[in-house]
């Protein structure tokens, strides 16, 4: 039986003009309850893009009926972090064109950083007081990695506006909300800046809607260019972006350069990059080293690393970030969740800090090869293996060699030069 998205049509709106909502939610509700339960939705059910966003909620643990948040940034250290955002320029446009409007309309309107951390939500109070049930609230961390499949952290995740309708939603206690999101991109770089999200009711979901969120961020970033025209260094640096692949020093890249960075250093915000809700001394510790640092040395080291990377950007007890820092790692993990391996393979220059020995390094490094590699292996492309089987990083790699060879003729002279290559590593592995 045909689905209804298996035609032509926007796949980024969630509901057309004349469809009934109550009879579409509770088709989302069937197909999102099927793939819960690992049950394939029924062929076109489910848009592309929710399907896509599902399979990697799943893919990065995400609980369906909801679990421990992620620690929030509150208090001075959340403003201290937003007052200081690019997005805090715009914040007087959207208010302007979205937020003066949305009292006593039941809608709110969100602004986030590029990682999904809600820096504002305003709008209808009683509809802020009802979201603060799932947690929709500012400090709080709403990408995809940690609240699955929703508007604002899905426009991040694959870099469009999308809207997500009622049960589109992975996370069920989100199943009564509908929004629209589209990301804000930097005037010049066409970096991601963050998201503006309007969220409400089934009506939140139509096309004129996110028509109404991509004028928004057409504004916005008008605005941003403007500012960026009239003081050149007030918009504000692009995230810190911390290097750690290949054999080159690590280093962390800023508005001012890029600073080299000590092994030990470059572990320590690799880890913690990748541990949101931050490291306690002790767990630092044994993620850096297999015989334990004690936590003086940790102390001693953070203390060091404040001074190259700010104080204002760790927070401690536990150990955390509290703006953004962007990774080539975290780039490539983007890419292979978009499924660009064309993209993932031209990011990954080498593995990740080569000569760290640490037990949560050695953990990532893998985990991030064997991601590639089964990407690899998925898509089959014979130009892509040919790339991989002749990178550093991949020559030595049988099963690559191996699915290359697969995609060849038999009777060329590549085919011959690629076997020739497999039986050498067969003899050299002793397999």
């Amino acid at each position: 039986m045909t689905g209804r998205f298996s035609g032509q049509g926007n796949p980024w709106v969630a509901v057309r003009p004349g469809e009934d909502v109550d009879v579409l939610a509770r088709q989302m509700s069937t197909a999102h309850r099927s793939f819960v339960e690992d049950v394939a939705p029924s062929s076109g059910s489910v848009r592309s893009v929710v399907l896509d966003s599902w399979l990697r909620s799943r893919t990065k643990g995400v609980d369906p009926d909801g679990g421990h948040d992620p620690l929030a940034l509150s208090g001075s250290e959340l403003e201290r972090y937003r007052s200081s955002h690019p997005m805090s320029i715009i914040r007087p446009v959207i208010r302007k064109l979205l937020v003066e409007d949305a009292a006593d309309t039941g809608l709110l309107v969100a602004i986030s950083d590029a990682e999904g951390r809600l820096l504002w939500v305003e709008g209808d109070t009683a509809a802020k007081d009802r979201a603060m049930s799932m947690n929709f609230s500012e400090g709080v961390d709403w990408s995809e990695e940690s609240k699955g499949t929703n508007a604002p952290g899905t426009a991040l995740a694959v870099d469009h506006c999308v809207q997500i309708f009622a049960a589109e939603h992975f996370t069920r206690s989100v199943h009564e909300w509908s929004c629209s999101a589209a990301p804000v991109h930097h005037p010049t770089s066409g970096h991601i800046l963050g998201a503006i999200d309007i969220t409400g009711g089934p009506r939140v979901a139509v096309p004129e809607v996110l028509s109404l969120v991509r004028a928004t961020v057409a504004a916005a970033e008008s605005e941003l260019r403007m500012h960026l025209m009239n003081s050149p260094k007030s918009l504000g640096e692009h995230a810190p972006r911390l290097e750690v692949l290949g054999s080159g020093k690590p280093g962390l890249v800023n508005g001012s350069g890029r600073l080299p960075l000590s092994q030990r250093h470059a572990e320590i915000l690799l880890l913690l990059a990748d541990h949101p809700e931050g490291l306690s001394s002790d767990h630092l510790a044994v993620l850096l080293d297999e015989q334990d640092l004690d936590s003086v040395t940790i102390r001693a080291e953070m203390s060091r690393l404040r001074k190259a990377f700010g104080s204002a950007g760790l927070a401690s007890r536990p150990y955390r970030l509290v703006g953004e820092l962007t990774t080539d790692v975290g780039d490539i993990r983007r890419a292979l969740d978009r499924g660009d391996v064309d993209a993932a393979l031209r990011i990954y220059t080498g593995p990740v800090l080569p000569g760290s020995s640490s037990p949560g390094i050695e953990e990532i490094r893998e985990e991030l090869r064997s991601r590639v590699q089964a990407a690899l292996l998925r898509v089959g492309d014979p130009v892509l293996l040919a790339q991989w089987t002749s990178s550093i990083h991949g020559r030595s790699d049988v099963i690559a060699w191996e699915a290359y060879r697969a995609t060849l003729n038999n009777d060329s002279a590549l085919y011959g030069q690629v076997n020739a290559r497999i039986d050498l590593l067969d003899r050299q592995l002793g397999v």
